[in-house]
């Protein structure tokens, strides 16, 4: 399990490796200049491309850590984001054919992802894979993997969970399809031994109807102890949910924000998954920097695992002073 890394400590670990080796309207794109540069020499461009829903402040921890590696490595950082599986394709294509040197890529719907990826190796550009895709980067010809096993972090929620005495949980899924977050409800239900799962679909970026569907759910079944979210944004909105519904069920959820860290120190959400975005975002761009500079390969061939961590009342008071920095 990975131990809380502070930004300076993630900078550090990330040298210590260096040395031992939504629809078409949703696009989210942006490009960022480096600090430093190489003397007489272009700096490298690197592409971050993901599944970024609108309104998910999850990806600013993920930007914040691109962004902070792509400055200490003097590389041009370009952002470009799509909820919807086949606009990202287009984008990783399109990035292609733009001429970058290198490609950060999520793969929540991997299927729908493949050609594009794949076709992107193929023309020699260096490809990571992080956040999502644990079980399909290797096919898909990526060098390496920075994320969570999401199956392996589910099944430590229903262990807490069934440590805690509960019987019966909800898993909210925001974004019904994608693989990460179908793994974590699995993952979820695979653990809890002492009760059951269910799954409730909604839609992630209205936050109104999630309320809904969540409270009456809750309504129809007071048995429900348990509320499982799959993002923080997701979990601040269970939270009002659970009031509604007027119900007893404890809410804890994946991921984590400065909001979600509010509400561990006031006690409204119990804990939280925290996979360290910025650390996936940092290590990401700092593995192709690497490649390109040394070939290095961090991984050995093998995903570089960043959680799962609990933030709980135990370690909340650490995390939050980094929530402030937002690099947690």
């Amino acid at each position: 399990m990975v131990r809380h890394l502070g930004a300076a400590a993630v900078v550090a670990a990330a040298c210590l490796v260096a040395a031992a080796c939504s629809g078409t309207d949703t696009a989210n794109q942006d490009t960022s200049t480096p600090t430093t540069t190489q003397p007489g020499s272009e700096p490298l461009r690197i592409a971050m491309i993901t599944h970024e829903a609108p309104g998910d402040s999850f990806w600013s921890l993920i930007r914040r850590g691109a962004q902070d590696a792509a400055d200490k490595d003097g590389v041009e950082l370009q952002y470009a984001s799509d909820i919807q599986g086949p606009n990202q394709a287009k984008l990783v294509t399109e990035a292609v054919q733009g001429g970058v040197d290198g490609i950060a890529v999520t793969l929540a719907r991997p299927d729908q992802m493949a050609d594009a990826v794949s076709g992107a190796v193929a023309a020699g550009v260096p490809v990571v894979a992080f956040n999502a895709g644990i079980d399909d980067w290797r096919d898909q010809g990526a060098i390496g993997y920075f994320g969570q096993d999401e199956f392996v972090a589910g099944r430590a929620v229903g262990a807490r969970l069934a440590g805690e005495g509960a019987r019966k949980a909800i898993c909210v899924i925001q974004d019904q399809g994608h693989v990460a977050l179908e793994s974590r409800c699995a993952g979820v239900r695979d653990g809890f031994t002492t009760g059951t799962v269910e799954v409730v679909n909604v839609t992630g970026t209205d936050p109104q109807s999630v309320r809904a569907a969540i409270a009456t759910k809750l309504r129809t079944d007071p048995q429900i102890d348990r509320v499982v979210t799959l993002g923080a944004p997701v979990a601040l909105t269970a939270v009002d949910a659970v009031h509604d519904a007027a119900s007893t069920a404890t809410v804890v959820t994946f991921d984590t924000n400065a909001d979600l860290v509010a509400a561990i120190k006031n006690g409204t959400v119990a804990w939280a998954v925290d996979q360290q975005p910025y650390l996936q975002g940092y290590l990401a761009v700092d593995a192709l920097w690497l490649y390109h500079t040394d070939k290095a390969v961090i991984g050995g061939g093998h995903p570089t695992l960043t959680g799962p961590a609990f933030v709980d009342a135990t370690n909340i008071d650490t995390i939050a002073e980094y929530a402030n920095n937002g690099t947690r």
